[in-house]
């Protein structure tokens, strides 16, 4: 069974990028949106086991959205990546606080993003 992903970023190359690490890491995108509102609605949608996230994004910010998705028991148990431009420490736990699984600073290495994903699906 493959592993599916929402990823949700502002940023159109950013989307793309990512979306060629979830293939190569044999992972299936199923929506790549680029506002919060738009993720939280593929992620109810679609229900999948990954979600990637940026934080700083319109409508909803990531935070936001991890917040709605732990919040609703019919998608509570998806895992979420949260990707930031901020390394700051502050920033790390604010995510995790709103139950993120992963943080990853931005700018990542898609060879990291690859094998952080391809470990990620053994887990599942």
């Amino acid at each position: 069974m493959t592993c599916t992903v929402v990823i949700a970023d502002d940023d159109p190359d950013i989307r793309s990028l990512i979306s060629i690490s979830v293939a190569r890491a044999g992972l299936a995108t199923v929506a790549a949106v680029a506002d919060g509102i738009a993720a939280l609605r593929a992620i109810r949608d679609h229900q999948p086991d990954l979600a990637i996230l940026d934080i700083a994004m319109p409508e909803m910010t990531g935070i936001e959205v991890c917040r709605a998705v732990r919040a609703d028991s019919s998608v509570g148990d998806v895992r979420i990546v949260l990707l930031s431009a901020s390394v700051e420490e502050s920033a790390v736990a604010v995510g995790i606080d709103a139950g993120a699984d992963y943080f990853m600073a931005k700018p990542f290495s898609p060879r990291d993003l690859v094998v952080w994903l391809a470990v990620g699906k053994e887990e599942r």
